[in-house]
């Protein structure tokens, strides 16, 4: 069992939550929060640490407070939450690169665990029916989240090579989506216009927010298992999400649907990384069997559940106040 615990990027929520719920395991003597901004959001009795992953302080922390477990949930999704694509990349693949060195370096590490996206995948009319954890993409990512991430995952496994006696467990974890997380898909279903791929219907999978923190808190505790795909039952495909999201949409063709993304930037929509029709036009569907036998976690919304949860909360928001009748406002 894990006796000290750090993680990475506590500074966002789904960081935030595993701290609180890693705190709360009386088996644990420390949980220890790293971020480059204080989080705002409560972390139970987890110890936060002003810090900055591309720095030696990490490495020095890991080292002095003898960490035997990291949670790295640093890599940034979105060039928003990073200030720019450029940061974004630094703090991903760079950040990544020093923590991992750091961990090469920690004699007492005795285990890692990766926050990582099933993303690497990628999305193309190549791909097959379901991707297994030996797969690898048809159709690399080239640009974003999904490219950080694959370069994440090779660093991974060259700490592996260096440091077999570090147990690994790097989760694959489809779209999170839910009530309180903020991505380029929630932006996506909140626009007033969809614009969706002429001809394709993409089959989804979804794991809600409070399954990506349950999943991340089960790797910690339970026994290495390398590689691991993270995904609610079922699919949803595209159409399928469309109707329920009760949004009117625009066919777009895959070739030219620049002029959308740009005026949907413009008009603060949502801002759509250039990959982002093609996942919708191919979807991703991975096997989760391993999750199941391996890792012995089953999430507890669905797929399907997953997006109603996001869907009830977005129309809760796009609902105007509601006041008694007779009371002054």
């Amino acid at each position: 069992m894990p006796r000290v615990v750090l993680v990475t990027g506590v500074a966002r929520d789904l960081a935030g939550r595993v701290v609180r719920r890693l705190s709360e395991d009386p088996s644990i003597e420390r949980v220890i929060g790293v971020d480059l901004v204080a989080p705002a959001h409560p972390m139970g009795r987890g110890e936060f640490v002003r810090a900055d992953i591309r720095s030696a302080v990490v490495g020095r922390l890991i080292v002095h407070a003898e960490v035997d477990t990291v949670v790295h949930m640093g890599v940034i999704a979105t060039s928003r939450d990073a200030g720019g694509r450029v940061v974004q990349k630094d703090i991903n693949v760079l950040g990544s690169m020093q923590l991992l060195a750091a961990c090469q370096k920690a004699p007492r590490l005795e285990r890692l665990v990766v926050k990582s996206t099933a993303g690497v995948y990628g999305s193309s009319p190549r791909d097959p029916a379901v991707f297994t954890e030996e797969m690898t993409a048809q159709v690399a990512p080239r640009s974003g989240f999904a490219r950080d991430s694959m370069e994440v995952e090779g660093y991974v496994r060259s700490l592996s090579r260096r440091r077999p006696d570090i147990g690994v467990t790097m989760l694959r974890m489809a779209n999170v989506i839910g009530p309180s997380i903020r991505t380029v898909l929630t932006d996506y279903f909140a626009m007033p216009v969809l614009p969706v791929p002429l001809g394709r219907d993409g089959r989804l999978q979804f794991l809600h927010e409070d399954d990506a923190v349950a999943s991340t808190v089960r790797a910690v505790t339970a026994e290495p298992q390398g590689v691991v795909n993270v995904a609610g039952d079922g699919v949803v495909s595209l159409g399928q999400a469309v109707t329920l999201s009760r949004r009117p949409f625009l066919a777009v063709p895959l070739a030219g649907s620049g002029p959308v993304r740009w005026a949907a930037r413009r008009a603060g929509w949502a801002a759509l990384p250039d990959d982002h029709l093609q996942f919708l036009a191919y979807g991703r569907v991975v096997d989760t069997t391993r999750m199941r036998k391996g890792l012995g976690f089953a999430p507890a919304y669905t797929t399907r559940g997953a997006f109603e949860s996001y869907l009830a909360s977005r129309d809760a928001k796009d609902r105007p106040e509601q006041h008694d009748e007779g009371v002054p406002t």
